[in-house]
This record gives C-alpha cells, sequence and structure tokens, in this order.
C-alpha cells in the first residue's frame, strides 16, 4: 500500500513542477496555457480577425414579378412580333463589409439580354432597381440605368449587375435586399 501511495505523491509532484515550468513562462511550454507567447497569440489572431467581415450580411432576393424586362416597338405592346428585346435576371450573390457605423453590401446579379424579332445590335440601357428593406420600411432604394451591348442579333448576350449599397450598420436578420428589373410603375 505503501508504494501505491508513492506512486501517487511522485505523480502529483511531477504535475506540479510541469505546471510551475509553465506557469512563469521559463522552461518548456506543453500547450497548457503558460508562459509569454500564448497571450499574444490570440492577441494577433484577434487583430487579423478584425479584418474579416464579421456579423450579418442580409440576404438577397429578387423582386416579385421583376425578374423579366421586355420592350416592344411602337404601338406592339404583348405583340410578340414586336419584340424589340427581353432581359432576364437570374442567380443573385452578395458580399458585406462592415465598419463601426455603416454596412456595405454589394448587390450582384446575372442577367441575360435577347433581340426579339424586331431587335437590333447595339447598347442597351436596362432600368434595374435594388433595395433594401427591414421590419421598419424602406432603407435604401436607387434605379441604375444600367448598359449592355447587344453586339449581335442572333446571340444572347450575358452580363453581371453589381451595387454597391452603403446603410446604417443596425442590420438585423429580418433585412432584406431586392433587386429586380424596374420600369417606372409604382413599386
Amino acid at each position: 500500500m505503501s508504494v501505491n501511495v508513492l506512486r501517487g505523491v511522485f505523480g502529483v509532484s511531477l504535475l506540479l513542477a510541469l505546471a510551475g515550468c509553465n506557469a512563469g513562462g521559463t522552461g518548456l511550454d506543453f500547450g497548457l496555457g503558460g508562459g509569454q507567447a500564448q497571450p499574444q497569440a490570440p492577441q494577433q489572431q484577434q487583430q487579423q480577425v478584425a479584418a474579416v467581415v464579421q456579423g450579418i450580411c442580409p440576404n438577397i432576393n429578387l423582386r416579385d414579378g421583376t425578374a423579366f424586362y421586355r420592350t416592344y416597338a411602337r404601338g406592339g405592346d404583348n405583340d410578340p412580333e414586336k419584340v424589340i428585346y427581353q432581359a432576364s435576371l437570374a442567380d443573385t450573390t452578395r458580399a458585406c463589409v462592415r465598419t463601426e457605423s455603416e454596412i456595405t453590401i454589394t448587390a450582384m446579379v446575372k442577367g441575360r439580354l435577347v433581340a426579339g424579332p424586331a431587335g437590333k445590335a447595339g447598347t442597351i440601357n436596362l432600368p434595374i432597381r435594388v433595395t433594401v428593406t427591414d421590419p421598419t420600411g424602406e432603407i435604401y432604394s436607387e434605379l441604375t440605368q444600367y448598359p449592355v451591348t447587344l453586339a449581335d442579333v442572333n446571340q444572347p448576350t450575358q452580363f453581371i449587375f453589381s451595387k454597391p449599397v452603403t446603410i446604417p450598420g443596425n442590420v438585423t436578420g429580418l433585412t432584406r435586399v431586392l433587386i429586380g428589373f424596374d420600369e417606372g410603375k409604382k413599386r
């Protein structure tokens, strides 16, 4: 029995000796939290993490009923033979950068432009609106006339629309970014 007690005392003494070596910052550091280098590493990591986007980055969605845009030749509304061009929006994404008081959301959407029977090659301005809402209402809304060049009436053109939007940084999980075509009619 005295052998077991002796082993226990030796084990505890060994643990105390190892802990003592690490506690003062001298000796070997076995990753037990002692030493001077350990506290600095989290500070260095914290400084690096501060540059990384943190917090909420609001979802982006296509506004209902605004993913397609079609123009007609004069007097040809709803006549398929008088379509000048048709544009559509599809995939969306966003990127956010936060400061202490603001958040900048870069809203992006992929689109496609196709000439209709009355279409011709050239640059077309597509009316794309970006709106940011939260439960209290509309925070931001801007209409952009985005130029897209249709080089050949027989070939569709793809484009990516990107718009940086800066809003107050107190966004919540209910804040939304909506994007879509806006023909100037009431939203």
